[in-house]
């Protein structure tokens, strides 16, 4: 039974695309998506292109910064690509929460965006480790069973002479 197991744990999927629709956003307006991350930290890729219209812009925020930009307030951000035809982000949310998708439509222009929205996320990415760690966990990993084999030879050598 653990064989089976394993095989349906390295069979699950551990990235999702949430988005592939082509949104229409007014001008001076914007439009979001929520993608429910509260228990997970992942990597989130977000793409667009602008089919017909003005340019447009990719903001990744908090669910509260959502918010507070619903009410005209300061908001932060996460990530954001350039006002363009086209664009892309791809970044590891740090921690858990509820982080939304929003393309906005600020261009001046008094025409609506359609836009294609692509959205996934990947869960199993956004747990690796950046190489420099890697490479001293693996430094540290070899002092330390270098130092267990010197000391188990060493204690070895001293059993057998006597």
């Amino acid at each position: 039974m653990p064989l089976f197991a394993w095989m349906l744990l390295l069979a699950a999927s551990t990235s999702a695309e949430l988005v592939d629709h082509t949104y229409q956003i007014p001008a001076n307006d914007w439009s979001f998506f929520d993608l429910g991350l509260m228990q997970r930290s992942a990597l989130v890729k977000a793409e667009f292109a602008v089919e017909a219209g003005p340019p447009v812009q990719l903001l990744l925020m908090e669910q509260a910064d959502l918010e507070r930009l619903n009410r005209g307030e300061t908001h932060g951000i996460v990530l954001s690509t350039a006002v363009g035809p086209a664009g892309s982000l791809e970044v590891r949310t740090g921690k858990p929460g509820d982080y939304v998708v929003v393309v906005e439509n600020r261009s001046g222009r008094a025409e609506t965006s359609k836009v294609r929205l692509r959205v996934s996320i990947d869960f199993a990415k956004a747990t690796l480790l950046s190489p420099q760690r890697q490479l001293t966990v693996i430094a540290i990993s070899f002092a330390v069973f270098f130092g267990i084999v010197t000391y188990s030879a060493h204690r070895l050598w001293q059993a057998v002479k006597g």
